[in-house]
C-alpha cells in the first residue's frame, strides 16, 4: 500500500494565491484543505481548490498533443505537432505577413510561472502587431491609468485593507472574487475585523451582491454611470474639503476645473444615487483619516472604464489617502516586476487596428477588434492563430462572431488542456502539465496582495511520462521556429536572450529573488513551504513611482480631454424603461472554465436570468419563465428569476457559462473608448417571452 503524504501547494485557480496543503495517496489527491502557516491566505480555502484535484483526474482533459481530422481528433507525437504548428505559422507568415499571425493569451496565463518565464521565447519570434489578451476583456483600464499617473503599467496602488478604517467598493465583489487587482484572501475575516475595529464598508452596486449584503451601507447605481458618481464625490471633495491631497501630486487645480460640473444634483439624476447619500459618503470618506476605495472589474468593463479608475485613484490621492497606512500602498514583491526591469512601463497608441484603428496599450490591442481582423479581406488579414489558456468564443465580447471568424482561419495551435467552444477549431492541441504537476511561483499577484509574502510551491505530483510542461512546450517551439526562419545567427549575437533560454523557470525565480529587494535565497522558501511574511504594505512615494521627476500626474492629457468630451453624455440620464445587462460572478466558478464539475456545480441553479419583480410585471413575464434576452449583435433564451437584489432597469447573466452565452449579447463595437476595452457591462438589452415556449 502506497505511503499517505502532505504535501505543501498553492491555488493557482484566481488571484487570491491562497496555500494548500494536499493530502496524497497513491499518486492521487485523497484531501485539499488551506493551509493555516501561510501568512497571506492563513488557512484560507475556496470551492475551486477542492476541485484541484477533480481537474487533475478529469476524464475530458487532454494528456498529449492532439490533430484535428476530418473523422475526429487524433493523437500525435510531441516532435510531429511540434514541426506542424512551426512549418504551418512560418508559411503564413512569409506569405501573408508577420501580423497575418495573431496571438491570444488567456487569464490562467499570469498565473503559470512557465508561460510567464518562457512563453516569450516563443511568440516574440513571431514579431506580429496582432496581440491579444484577456487584459482587455477586463483590467486594461487599471493599468492604462497606472501609466498615465504613476509612469508603469504595475503600479496599482491597492487598499490596505487590514488598516482602513472606510472601505468604499464599487462594482467589486470580492467575497466572490476573493480579490482582485487586491490579492486578498480570506477577504471575509478580514471584513469582519475592519467593522470590529469600528470601521465602514459601503458598497456601491447594481446587484446586492455577497460583498454588499454584509456591508454597512450598500446603494445601487445604475450600470455605466459609475464615473458619474466618481466625479461627483470627488467633485464634493475638491469643493469642500476638508482632506488634505497626497505630498507630490501636479494636477489637481486642473481636475477642480474639469469636475465642477458633476455636482451631486446632477449625477444623482443619471445615476439613480440620491444626492444627500453622495455628499454625505464624500464627507465621511474625505474625513475617515484612513480610508481607501477600491473598484474592480464592474467600473472597468463599461463605456468609460478609464475615466472610472482614473476617478478611483483621484478620489484617493485627493483625500490624502495614497501612500497611507490604511489608505491605498504599492506593494515591494520579493521578485519586484516594476523596480527589477522584469516588466516593461507600458505605452499608448504606437500603432493602431487594422480595421477599425483601436490604439494598442504596452504591445497590444484590444481583443474586441480580434474577429474583424480575420473576417476582414486585405493585407495584414490575421489567417492564423495561437491561442494560449484561453476560451475568448465565452469570454469576449460578441463571442458567435469569434466563433465564425476562427472556422475561417487558414491555421490554429492552442496550448491548452481542453477541447472547448474556441480550442475545438484548433488545428492543433498542445496541453501542458496540470498545476499539480509543476512548481509554482507567483510572479504577478504577489504585485498586487495586501501584505507582501513570498512563497514558492514545489510540484504536489510527479510529471508524467511523456507529458511537457508549458515552459518546456515554448521552448522547444522557440528552438524549431528560430532554426526553420533562418534566425539562429541572429539569436547566437543575442547572448542575454540564447542564456535565458537555457534557465528553468525555477532558476529564474531563484535570480529574481537574489535580486529583489529583500534579497531572497531560493532554498530558503524550499525550506519553508508556507511562505514567508514580509511584512505589511508602508508608504514608498516618491521612491516607487516611475515618471521622469517622480511626482504623481493627476491630470493627464489624454484623460482630460476624454472628460472634456464625455462630461455631456455621462451627465445625460438614461432613456426611460431601458435594460442594461450586466454580468456576475460565483465563488464557484472560474470565469469561462470549470462549468462542469459536479462538486462546483451541485445545488440550486446559478445560470438563471437575474430580473427586478416590477421589471418582470411590466413585460408580463413570470419568474421561472423562460426568456428571451436581445441586443444589438444577438439573443439567448434563459430561465428568468425575480430578484429584489438587482437594481430596477438592471438585468444580470453570469460571465463565461456556455449554456448561456452571455457574451453573444455584448457588442463588440460597444467599448471604453480610450482604451479599447470591452464594454461587458451596461449594455442595453430587451427582455421578452422566448418564442420557443
Amino acid at each position: 500500500m502506497s505511503a499517505t503524504r502532505t504535501v505543501h501547494g498553492a491555488c493557482n485557480l484566481c488571484e487570491a494565491i491562497c496555500g494548500l496543503r494536499f493530502t496524497v495517496e497513491g499518486g492521487r489527491i485523497t484531501a485539499v484543505k488551506g493551509d493555516p502557516d501561510d501568512p497571506l491566505s492563513r488557512g484560507h480555502i475556496c470551492p475551486k481548490a477542492l476541485a484541484l484535484g477533480d481537474i487533475q483526474e478529469d476524464p475530458a482533459r487532454l494528456r498529449g498533443p492532439v490533430r484535428r481530422t476530418a473523422e475526429g481528433w487524433q493523437d500525435i507525437s510531441w516532435d510531429e505537432a511540434y514541426d506542424l504548428v512551426v512549418a504551418k505559422l512560418l508559411a503564413t507568415s512569409r506569405r501573408y505577413g508577420r501580423d497575418a499571425v495573431a496571438v491570444y493569451l488567456g487569464n490562467p496565463s499570469v498565473h503559470n510561472y512557465g508561460i510567464l518565464t518562457h512563453g516569450r521565447h516563443f511568440l516574440g519570434q513571431l514579431r506580429t502587431r496582432n496581440r491579444y489578451s484577456a487584459t482587455s476583456v477586463d483590467q486594461l483600464p487599471h493599468q492604462l491609468v497606472a501609466h498615465w499617473l504613476y509612469g508603469h503599467q504595475l503600479l496599482i496602488p491597492i487598499p490596505d485593507i487590514d488598516n482602513t478604517s472606510y472601505f468604499l467598493v464599487l462594482g467589486a465583489n470580492p467575497l466572490a472574487s476573493n480579490g482582485s487587482l487586491m490579492t486578498v484572501p480570506d477577504v471575509r475575516r478580514r471584513l469582519a475585523d475592519l467593522r470590529a475595529r469600528g470601521g465602514k464598508l459601503v458598497v456601491f452596486d447594481p446587484r446586492r451582491t455577497e460583498t454588499a449584503a454584509i456591508a454597512d451601507e450598500h446603494h445601487f447605481v445604475r450600470p455605466g454611470t459609475d464615473a458619474a458618481l466618481l466625479f461627483a464625490l470627488l467633485h464634493c471633495v475638491l469643493a469642500d474639503g476638508p482632506a488634505t491631497p497626497t505630498a507630490g501630486v501636479d494636477g489637481l487645480d486642473a481636475v477642480r476645473d474639469a469636475v465642477a460640473g458633476f455636482t451631486p444634483e446632477r449625477a444623482a439624476a443619471v445615476t439613480g444615487v440620491e444626492a444627500g447619500v453622495i455628499r454625505r459618503v464624500a464627507s465621511e470618506f474625505a474625513g475617515a483619516g484612513a480610508a481607501a476605495c477600491y473598484g474592480r472589474i464592474g467600473v472597468s468593463i463599461q463605456r468609460f472604464g478609464a475615466l472610472s479608475q482614473w476617478a478611483i485613484q483621484l478620489l484617493n490621492l485627493a483625500t490624502g489617502n495614497l501612500d497611507r497606512p490604511g489608505g491605498t500602498l504599492f506593494t515591494r514583491p520579493a521578485v519586484d516586476l516594476v523596480g527589477g526591469g522584469l516588466v516593461g512601463p507600458g505605452h499608448y497608441d504606437r500603432w493602431r487596428s487594422r480595421v477599425r484603428g483601436l490604439p494598442e496599450f504596452a504591445g497590444e490591442l484590444p481583443v474586441a477588434a480580434l474577429a474583424e481582423e480575420m473576417l476582414t479581406p486585405g493585407d495584414g488579414q490575421v489567417r492564423a492563430l495561437v491561442t494560449v489558456a484561453g476560451n475568448p468564443v465565452l469570454s469576449t465580447p460578441n463571442g458567435a462572431q469569434l466563433d465564425r471568424a476562427l472556422a475561417g482561419l487558414d491555421f490554429m495551435v492552442a496550448v491548452d488542456l481542453y477541447v472547448n467552444e474556441t480550442t475545438r477549431h484548433a488545428d492543433v492541441i498542445l496541453p501542458p502539465t496540470t498545476a499539480l504537476e509543476h512548481d509554482h511561483y507567483d510572479l504577478v499577484f504577489h504585485a498586487f496582495a495586501v501584505r507582501n509574502t513570498s512563497r514558492y510551491s514545489g510540484a504536489v505530483l510527479p510529471k508524467p511520462d511523456g507529458a511537457r510542461h508549458d515552459w518546456e512546450i515554448f521552448t522547444e517551439l522557440a528552438r524549431r521556429y528560430r532554426r526553420a526562419s533562418g534566425g539562429r545567427r541572429r539569436w547566437r549575437a543575442d547572448l542575454r536572450r540564447g542564456l535565458l533560454m537555457r534557465l528553468r523557470p525555477d532558476q529564474l525565480i531563484a535570480l529574481g529573488l537574489r535580486t529583489g529587494p529583500y534579497r531572497l535565497r531560493l532554498r530558503t522558501l524550499r525550506k519553508r513551504p508556507s511562505g514567508v511574511d514580509l511584512g505589511p504594505l508602508r508608504p514608498s512615494l516618491p521612491a516607487s513611482l516611475r515618471t521622469p521627476d517622480r511626482r504623481v500626474h493627476a491630470a493627464p492629457p489624454q484623460l482630460l480631454a476624454a472628460l472634456g468630451e464625455s462630461t455631456g453624455e455621462l451627465l445625460t440620464a438614461p432613456p426611460a424603461g431601458e435594460l442594461r445587462l450586466i454580468g456576475r460572478r460565483h465563488l464557484r466558478s472560474n470565469n469561462s472554465w470549470m462549468h462542469g464539475f459536479p462538486r462546483l456545480t451541485k445545488g440550486r441553479p446559478r445560470h438563471h436570468l437575474l430580473m427586478h419583480p416590477d421589471d418582470l410585471a411590466a413585460r408580463d413575464l413570470r419568474d421561472g419563465e423562460r426568456v428571451r434576452v436581445s441586443s444589438r449583435v444577438g439573443h439567448v433564451d434563459v430561465e428568468v428569476e425575480a430578484s429584489a437584489d438587482i437594481m430596477p432597469g438592471v438585468v444580470s447573466l453570469p460571465h463565461g457559462w456556455s449554456h448561456t452565452r452571455i457574451n453573444d449579447l455584448t457588442d463588440d463595437a460597444f467599448l471604453d473608448a480610450l482604451s479599447g476595452n470591452a464594454a461587458l457591462n451596461g449594455v442595453p438589452v430587451t427582455v421578452a417571452h422566448s418564442p420557443a415556449d
